[in-house]
Protein backbone atom coordinates (compact mmCIF):
# COMPACT_ATOMS: atom_id res chain seq x y z
CA UNK A 1 0.00 0.00 0.00
CA UNK A 2 2.84 2.36 0.89
CA UNK A 3 4.66 1.57 -2.37
CA UNK A 4 1.60 2.34 -4.49
CA UNK A 5 1.08 5.67 -2.72
CA UNK A 6 4.74 6.49 -3.27
CA UNK A 7 4.47 5.69 -6.99
CA UNK A 8 1.25 7.71 -7.33
CA UNK A 9 2.81 10.72 -5.61
CA UNK A 10 5.87 10.53 -7.84
CA UNK A 11 3.65 10.28 -10.90
CA UNK A 12 1.76 13.40 -9.90
CA UNK A 13 5.03 15.25 -9.37
CA UNK A 14 6.18 14.29 -12.86
CA UNK A 15 2.91 15.49 -14.38
CA UNK A 16 3.21 18.81 -12.55
CA UNK A 17 6.76 19.23 -13.84
CA UNK A 18 5.66 18.42 -17.40
CA UNK A 19 2.85 20.98 -17.31
CA UNK A 20 5.15 23.62 -15.79
CA UNK A 21 8.34 23.23 -17.85
CA UNK A 22 7.26 21.67 -21.13
CA UNK A 23 5.04 22.55 -24.02
CA UNK A 24 1.68 20.73 -23.65
CA UNK A 25 1.88 17.04 -24.48
CA UNK A 26 -0.82 14.77 -25.79
CA UNK A 27 -2.61 12.39 -23.38
CA UNK A 28 -0.74 9.46 -24.91
CA UNK A 29 2.63 11.12 -24.35
CA UNK A 30 1.73 12.04 -20.77
CA UNK A 31 0.78 8.44 -20.09
CA UNK A 32 4.04 7.25 -21.64
CA UNK A 33 5.99 9.74 -19.51
CA UNK A 34 4.23 8.52 -16.37
CA UNK A 35 5.07 4.91 -17.24
CA UNK A 36 8.69 5.91 -17.76
CA UNK A 37 8.78 7.69 -14.37
CA UNK A 38 7.40 4.61 -12.64
CA UNK A 39 10.02 2.40 -14.33
CA UNK A 40 12.81 4.75 -13.23
CA UNK A 41 11.57 4.66 -9.64
CA UNK A 42 11.52 0.87 -9.64
CA UNK A 43 14.95 0.72 -11.28
CA UNK A 44 16.39 3.22 -8.79
CA UNK A 45 15.03 1.08 -5.94
CA UNK A 46 16.56 -1.98 -7.56
CA UNK A 47 19.96 -0.33 -7.91
CA UNK A 48 19.87 0.76 -4.26
CA UNK A 49 19.27 -2.85 -3.22
CA UNK A 50 22.10 -4.03 -5.44
CA UNK A 51 24.53 -1.60 -3.85
CA UNK A 52 23.52 -2.69 -0.36
CA UNK A 53 23.96 -6.40 -1.22
CA UNK A 54 27.45 -6.90 -2.73
CA UNK A 55 27.37 -10.73 -3.22
CA UNK A 56 27.06 -11.53 -6.96
CA UNK A 57 24.49 -14.26 -6.32
CA UNK A 58 22.02 -11.78 -4.87
CA UNK A 59 22.65 -9.46 -7.87
CA UNK A 60 21.58 -12.21 -10.23
CA UNK A 61 18.57 -13.14 -8.10
CA UNK A 62 17.34 -9.56 -8.00
CA UNK A 63 17.65 -9.19 -11.75
CA UNK A 64 15.77 -12.43 -12.29
CA UNK A 65 13.04 -11.40 -9.86
CA UNK A 66 12.10 -8.40 -12.01
CA UNK A 67 9.90 -9.49 -14.96
CA UNK A 68 11.01 -6.61 -17.17
CA UNK A 69 14.59 -6.49 -15.98
CA UNK A 70 17.28 -7.39 -18.44
CA UNK A 71 20.06 -5.67 -20.34
CA UNK A 72 17.86 -2.54 -20.59
CA UNK A 73 17.73 -2.03 -16.81
CA UNK A 74 21.33 -0.94 -16.37
CA UNK A 75 21.22 1.07 -19.61
CA UNK A 76 18.14 3.03 -18.54
CA UNK A 77 19.35 3.53 -15.01
CA UNK A 78 22.66 4.86 -16.26
CA UNK A 79 20.87 7.26 -18.58
CA UNK A 80 18.56 8.44 -15.79
CA UNK A 81 21.47 9.04 -13.41
CA UNK A 82 23.26 11.48 -15.72
CA UNK A 83 22.36 15.18 -15.55
CA UNK A 84 19.69 16.06 -18.18
CA UNK A 85 21.72 18.87 -19.74
CA UNK A 86 25.07 17.07 -19.66
CA UNK A 87 26.19 15.80 -23.08
CA UNK A 88 27.31 12.18 -22.81
CA UNK A 89 30.35 10.81 -24.63
CA UNK A 90 28.06 8.89 -26.98
CA UNK A 91 26.05 11.98 -27.95
CA UNK A 92 29.25 13.98 -28.44
CA UNK A 93 30.55 11.24 -30.71
CA UNK A 94 27.38 11.58 -32.83
CA UNK A 95 28.05 15.30 -33.10
CA UNK A 96 31.57 14.57 -34.36
CA UNK A 97 30.44 12.11 -37.03
CA UNK A 98 28.04 14.68 -38.51
CA UNK A 99 29.46 17.91 -39.87
CA UNK A 100 29.75 19.89 -36.65
CA UNK A 101 30.22 23.13 -38.61
CA UNK A 102 26.79 22.70 -40.21
CA UNK A 103 25.15 21.90 -36.85
CA UNK A 104 26.76 24.95 -35.26
CA UNK A 105 25.83 27.26 -38.14
CA UNK A 106 22.17 26.18 -38.17
CA UNK A 107 22.06 26.43 -34.37
CA UNK A 108 23.38 29.99 -34.56
CA UNK A 109 20.78 30.84 -37.21
CA UNK A 110 17.97 29.63 -34.98
CA UNK A 111 19.34 31.49 -31.98
CA UNK A 112 19.61 34.73 -33.95
CA UNK A 113 16.14 34.44 -35.55
CA UNK A 114 13.31 36.73 -34.45
CA UNK A 115 11.38 33.94 -32.73
CA UNK A 116 13.18 32.90 -29.58
CA UNK A 117 10.37 30.75 -28.24
CA UNK A 118 11.44 27.35 -27.02
CA UNK A 119 10.73 24.54 -29.45
CA UNK A 120 7.86 22.27 -28.55
CA UNK A 121 8.93 19.03 -26.95
CA UNK A 122 12.56 20.03 -26.62
CA UNK A 123 12.56 19.69 -22.87
CA UNK A 124 16.18 19.69 -21.73
CA UNK A 125 17.63 18.60 -25.06
CA UNK A 126 20.24 21.18 -26.10
CA UNK A 127 19.56 23.21 -29.24
CA UNK A 128 22.61 21.74 -30.98
CA UNK A 129 21.28 18.23 -30.35
CA UNK A 130 17.85 19.32 -31.54
CA UNK A 131 19.48 20.40 -34.80
CA UNK A 132 21.48 17.17 -34.98
CA UNK A 133 18.40 15.06 -34.36
CA UNK A 134 16.42 16.89 -37.05
CA UNK A 135 19.25 16.75 -39.59
CA UNK A 136 19.47 13.02 -38.94
CA UNK A 137 15.77 12.58 -39.77
CA UNK A 138 16.10 14.74 -42.90
CA UNK A 139 19.35 13.26 -44.18
CA UNK A 140 18.74 9.58 -43.51
CA UNK A 141 15.78 7.38 -44.26
CA UNK A 142 15.42 6.24 -40.68
CA UNK A 143 12.34 5.71 -38.53
CA UNK A 144 11.36 7.71 -35.48
CA UNK A 145 11.88 4.52 -33.47
CA UNK A 146 15.48 4.27 -34.64
CA UNK A 147 16.21 7.91 -33.82
CA UNK A 148 14.45 7.45 -30.49
CA UNK A 149 16.97 4.75 -29.57
CA UNK A 150 19.91 6.86 -30.71
CA UNK A 151 18.93 9.93 -28.73
CA UNK A 152 17.23 8.13 -25.82
CA UNK A 153 13.96 10.02 -26.21
CA UNK A 154 10.47 8.60 -26.59
CA UNK A 155 9.17 8.40 -30.12
CA UNK A 156 6.30 10.83 -29.53
CA UNK A 157 8.70 13.51 -28.37
CA UNK A 158 11.01 12.92 -31.35
CA UNK A 159 8.02 13.67 -33.58
CA UNK A 160 7.29 16.93 -31.77
CA UNK A 161 10.92 18.04 -31.76
CA UNK A 162 11.32 17.47 -35.50
CA UNK A 163 8.21 19.34 -36.61
CA UNK A 164 8.91 22.18 -34.21
CA UNK A 165 12.38 22.43 -35.77
CA UNK A 166 10.83 22.53 -39.25
CA UNK A 167 8.47 25.34 -38.19
CA UNK A 168 11.41 27.40 -36.94
CA UNK A 169 13.43 26.80 -40.11
CA UNK A 170 10.40 27.76 -42.22
CA UNK A 171 10.48 31.15 -40.52
CA UNK A 172 13.89 31.71 -42.15
CA UNK A 173 12.45 31.29 -45.65
CA UNK A 174 12.42 34.99 -46.53
CA UNK A 175 16.03 35.38 -45.40
CA UNK A 176 17.39 32.29 -47.12
CA UNK A 177 15.29 31.88 -50.29
CA UNK A 178 15.46 35.40 -51.67
CA UNK A 179 14.81 36.86 -55.08
CA UNK A 180 17.88 39.01 -55.86
CA UNK A 181 17.32 42.68 -56.52
CA UNK A 182 19.48 45.61 -57.54
CA UNK A 183 23.20 45.00 -57.67
CA UNK A 184 22.81 41.47 -56.35
CA UNK A 185 20.54 40.61 -59.29
CA UNK A 186 22.95 42.08 -61.83
CA UNK A 187 25.84 40.08 -60.36
CA UNK A 188 23.74 36.90 -60.55
CA UNK A 189 23.18 37.20 -64.32
CA UNK A 190 24.91 34.90 -66.79
CA UNK A 191 24.78 34.96 -70.62
CA UNK A 192 22.13 33.04 -72.53
CA UNK A 193 24.91 32.08 -74.91
CA UNK A 194 28.50 33.12 -75.46
CA UNK A 195 29.15 34.99 -78.72
CA UNK A 196 31.73 33.14 -80.79
CA UNK A 197 32.78 36.24 -82.59
CA UNK A 198 32.16 39.95 -82.09
CA UNK A 199 30.96 41.70 -85.22
CA UNK A 200 32.85 44.92 -85.79
CA UNK A 201 30.58 47.94 -85.58
CA UNK A 202 27.63 45.77 -84.51
CA UNK A 203 26.28 45.48 -81.01
CA UNK A 204 25.87 41.98 -79.71
CA UNK A 205 22.93 42.33 -77.30
CA UNK A 206 23.22 38.87 -75.79
CA UNK A 207 20.32 38.26 -73.36
CA UNK A 208 21.19 37.52 -69.74
CA UNK A 209 19.71 34.72 -67.64
CA UNK A 210 18.75 35.30 -64.01
CA UNK A 211 17.67 31.75 -63.20
CA UNK A 212 16.17 28.45 -64.33
CA UNK A 213 12.52 27.69 -63.58
CA UNK A 214 11.20 24.16 -63.14
CA UNK A 215 9.50 21.79 -60.74
CA UNK A 216 9.84 18.44 -59.02
CA UNK A 217 7.30 16.11 -57.43
CA UNK A 218 7.78 14.56 -54.00
CA UNK A 219 5.69 11.48 -53.12
CA UNK A 220 3.76 11.73 -49.86
CA UNK A 221 1.54 9.35 -47.92
CA UNK A 222 -2.13 9.97 -48.57
CA UNK A 223 -4.43 10.49 -45.59
CA UNK A 224 -6.49 7.46 -44.60
CA UNK A 225 -9.41 7.02 -46.95
CA UNK A 226 -7.66 8.31 -50.07
CA UNK A 227 -5.93 5.08 -51.02
CA UNK A 228 -6.38 1.34 -50.90
CA UNK A 229 -4.91 0.26 -47.57
CA UNK A 230 -5.22 -3.41 -48.55
CA UNK A 231 -2.89 -3.07 -51.53
CA UNK A 232 0.33 -5.06 -51.31
CA UNK A 233 2.12 -2.96 -53.95
CA UNK A 234 4.94 -0.86 -52.43
CA UNK A 235 3.68 2.64 -51.62
CA UNK A 236 5.74 4.72 -54.10
CA UNK A 237 5.17 2.31 -57.00
CA UNK A 238 1.44 2.18 -56.23
CA UNK A 239 1.24 5.98 -56.19
CA UNK A 240 2.95 6.20 -59.57
CA UNK A 241 0.56 3.61 -60.97
CA UNK A 242 -2.61 5.14 -59.53
CA UNK A 243 -1.46 8.74 -60.09
CA UNK A 244 -3.73 10.17 -57.39
CA UNK A 245 -3.23 13.96 -57.70
CA UNK A 246 -2.77 14.55 -53.98
CA UNK A 247 -0.23 11.77 -53.49
CA UNK A 248 2.44 14.28 -54.48
CA UNK A 249 3.83 17.63 -53.43
CA UNK A 250 4.71 20.00 -56.25
CA UNK A 251 7.83 22.09 -55.73
CA UNK A 252 8.13 24.96 -58.20
CA UNK A 253 11.71 26.21 -58.04
CA UNK A 254 13.91 28.88 -59.58
CA UNK A 255 17.64 28.40 -59.08
CA UNK A 256 20.66 30.48 -60.05
CA UNK A 257 23.76 29.15 -61.76
CA UNK A 258 25.21 28.11 -58.37
CA UNK A 259 22.20 25.91 -57.72
CA UNK A 260 20.75 28.12 -54.99
CA UNK A 261 16.99 28.51 -54.87
CA UNK A 262 15.67 32.02 -55.54
CA UNK A 263 12.00 31.01 -55.47
CA UNK A 264 10.10 28.08 -53.96
CA UNK A 265 6.37 27.47 -54.23
CA UNK A 266 5.00 24.27 -52.69
CA UNK A 267 1.50 23.03 -53.49
CA UNK A 268 -0.61 19.90 -53.49
CA UNK A 269 -0.55 17.63 -56.50
CA UNK A 270 -3.98 18.87 -57.52
CA UNK A 271 -2.87 22.52 -57.35
CA UNK A 272 -0.19 23.01 -59.97
CA UNK A 273 -0.29 26.22 -61.96
CA UNK A 274 2.99 25.80 -63.86
CA UNK A 275 4.40 29.24 -63.17
CA UNK A 276 1.31 31.35 -63.81
CA UNK A 277 1.48 33.02 -60.39
CA UNK A 278 5.18 33.80 -60.91
CA UNK A 279 4.45 35.11 -64.41
CA UNK A 280 1.84 37.52 -63.04
CA UNK A 281 4.16 38.65 -60.27
CA UNK A 282 6.97 39.46 -62.71
CA UNK A 283 4.61 41.39 -64.97
CA UNK A 284 3.28 43.43 -62.06
CA UNK A 285 6.78 44.05 -60.66
CA UNK A 286 9.10 44.57 -63.65
CA UNK A 287 11.87 45.80 -61.32
CA UNK A 288 12.37 42.16 -60.23
CA UNK A 289 14.04 41.44 -63.58
CA UNK A 290 17.13 43.47 -64.57
CA UNK A 291 16.84 45.02 -68.07
CA UNK A 292 17.50 42.48 -70.82
CA UNK A 293 17.30 39.50 -68.46
CA UNK A 294 15.01 36.48 -68.44
CA UNK A 295 14.21 33.18 -66.79
CA UNK A 296 14.28 30.00 -68.82
CA UNK A 297 11.86 27.13 -68.30
CA UNK A 298 10.89 23.87 -69.92
CA UNK A 299 7.83 23.32 -72.05
CA UNK A 300 4.54 23.64 -70.20
CA UNK A 301 5.44 26.94 -68.57
CA UNK A 302 4.07 30.24 -69.89
CA UNK A 303 6.08 31.95 -72.61
CA UNK A 304 6.48 35.66 -71.83
CA UNK A 305 9.09 38.36 -72.28
CA UNK A 306 10.47 37.37 -68.82
CA UNK A 307 10.15 33.57 -69.18
CA UNK A 308 11.52 31.82 -72.26
CA UNK A 309 10.50 28.26 -73.14
CA UNK A 310 11.60 25.90 -75.94
CA UNK A 311 9.90 25.48 -79.31
CA UNK A 312 7.52 22.53 -79.49
CA UNK A 313 6.52 22.63 -83.17
CA UNK A 314 8.07 23.77 -86.49
CA UNK A 315 11.54 22.51 -85.68
CA UNK A 316 14.06 23.97 -88.12
CA UNK A 317 17.80 24.46 -87.57
CA UNK A 318 17.15 27.79 -85.85
CA UNK A 319 14.62 26.30 -83.39
CA UNK A 320 16.77 23.23 -82.77
CA UNK A 321 19.77 25.39 -81.87
CA UNK A 322 17.64 27.48 -79.52
CA UNK A 323 16.24 24.39 -77.79
CA UNK A 324 19.69 22.85 -77.47
CA UNK A 325 21.01 26.03 -75.83
CA UNK A 326 18.13 26.00 -73.35
CA UNK A 327 18.73 22.34 -72.56
CA UNK A 328 22.29 23.12 -71.47
CA UNK A 329 20.91 25.56 -68.89
CA UNK A 330 18.28 23.10 -67.68
CA UNK A 331 21.09 20.92 -66.35
CA UNK A 332 21.68 23.60 -63.69
CA UNK A 333 18.26 23.00 -62.14
CA UNK A 334 18.43 19.23 -62.66
CA UNK A 335 21.72 19.09 -60.76
CA UNK A 336 20.45 21.35 -57.98
CA UNK A 337 17.43 19.06 -57.49
CA UNK A 338 19.67 15.97 -57.54
CA UNK A 339 21.89 17.55 -54.88
CA UNK A 340 18.84 18.43 -52.76
CA UNK A 341 17.60 14.85 -52.82
CA UNK A 342 21.04 13.40 -52.20
CA UNK A 343 21.52 15.58 -49.12
CA UNK A 344 18.01 15.11 -47.74
CA UNK A 345 17.07 11.48 -48.35
CA UNK A 346 13.69 11.87 -46.63
CA UNK A 347 12.45 13.73 -49.72
CA UNK A 348 12.48 10.44 -51.62
CA UNK A 349 9.18 9.67 -49.90
CA UNK A 350 7.49 11.70 -47.15
CA UNK A 351 5.61 9.24 -44.98
CA UNK A 352 3.37 12.04 -43.74
CA UNK A 353 -0.39 12.05 -44.25
CA UNK A 354 -0.78 15.73 -43.31
CA UNK A 355 -0.25 18.24 -46.14
CA UNK A 356 0.86 21.15 -43.92
CA UNK A 357 3.50 19.05 -42.19
CA UNK A 358 4.70 17.48 -45.44
CA UNK A 359 5.02 20.98 -46.89
CA UNK A 360 6.95 22.15 -43.81
CA UNK A 361 9.47 19.32 -44.19
CA UNK A 362 9.98 20.00 -47.93
CA UNK A 363 10.44 23.74 -47.32
CA UNK A 364 12.88 23.02 -44.49
CA UNK A 365 15.02 20.99 -46.90
CA UNK A 366 15.00 23.82 -49.48
CA UNK A 367 15.95 26.45 -46.90
CA UNK A 368 18.77 24.30 -45.50
CA UNK A 369 19.94 23.57 -49.06
CA UNK A 370 20.68 27.29 -49.49
CA UNK A 371 22.15 27.62 -46.00
CA UNK A 372 24.63 24.82 -46.58
CA UNK A 373 25.54 26.06 -50.06
CA UNK A 374 26.40 29.43 -48.51
CA UNK A 375 28.76 27.52 -46.23
CA UNK A 376 30.42 25.96 -49.27
CA UNK A 377 29.04 22.50 -48.57
CA UNK A 378 27.99 20.74 -51.77
CA UNK A 379 26.58 17.23 -51.95
CA UNK A 380 26.78 15.94 -55.51
CA UNK A 381 23.72 13.91 -56.46
CA UNK A 382 23.00 11.90 -59.59
CA UNK A 383 20.37 13.29 -61.96
CA UNK A 384 17.54 10.79 -62.27
CA UNK A 385 16.89 9.60 -65.82
CA UNK A 386 13.28 8.70 -65.03
CA UNK A 387 12.39 12.35 -64.47
CA UNK A 388 13.91 13.35 -67.81
CA UNK A 389 11.77 10.69 -69.52
CA UNK A 390 8.63 11.96 -67.79
CA UNK A 391 9.21 15.42 -69.26
CA UNK A 392 9.02 14.17 -72.83
CA UNK A 393 5.84 14.97 -74.70
CA UNK A 394 5.13 18.16 -72.74
CA UNK A 395 2.86 20.59 -74.55
CA UNK A 396 3.64 24.27 -74.88
CA UNK A 397 2.12 26.48 -72.21
CA UNK A 398 0.35 29.76 -72.65
CA UNK A 399 2.22 32.24 -74.83
CA UNK A 400 1.75 35.98 -75.16
CA UNK A 401 2.74 38.02 -78.21
CA UNK A 402 5.63 39.75 -76.49
CA UNK A 403 7.08 36.43 -75.41
CA UNK A 404 6.80 34.97 -78.93
CA UNK A 405 8.54 38.03 -80.42
CA UNK A 406 11.38 37.94 -77.91
CA UNK A 407 11.99 34.22 -78.34
CA UNK A 408 12.13 34.63 -82.12
CA UNK A 409 14.52 37.58 -81.84
CA UNK A 410 16.86 35.68 -79.50
CA UNK A 411 16.79 32.54 -81.65
CA UNK A 412 17.61 34.67 -84.74
CA UNK A 413 20.55 36.27 -82.91
CA UNK A 414 21.77 32.89 -81.69
CA UNK A 415 21.58 31.34 -85.15
CA UNK A 416 23.28 34.32 -86.75
CA UNK A 417 26.07 34.18 -84.20
CA UNK A 418 26.46 30.44 -84.76
CA UNK A 419 26.75 30.83 -88.55
CA UNK A 420 29.23 33.69 -88.31
CA UNK A 421 31.32 31.75 -85.81
CA UNK A 422 31.46 28.66 -88.01
CA UNK A 423 32.66 30.49 -91.12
Amino acid sequence: MEVSEYVLSAGRAVLDMVEREWQPLSPGELEQRLDQAVEEILEADLMAKLKSQPPPTLYVQLLQSQPNAGPQVLHTAAAASSPPEEETAESQERLDTVDSAAVKHITDLLQSSKSRARMAGRARLSLSHTVLLSLTLLSERVSYRSVSRRFRLEKGNIHRIFFSFCERINMLEERQIRWPVGREAVEALFPFFCPEKEQEGEEQSVPQVLGVLGHIRIPVRLPIGKHDVESTVPEVKRMKREAHPDSWLNLELVCNRRGQFLHCRISKGSDMDRGSALRDKLKQNPELMPPGSCLIARAGYPLTAQILTPYITNHGPREELFNKTLEEHFHILDQAVANLRARFQRLRYLDIGNYDRARAVALTACVLHNVLLDMGQVVQGEVEKEEAMNREGEEEGEADDEGVRRRNAISDLLFKNFESGST
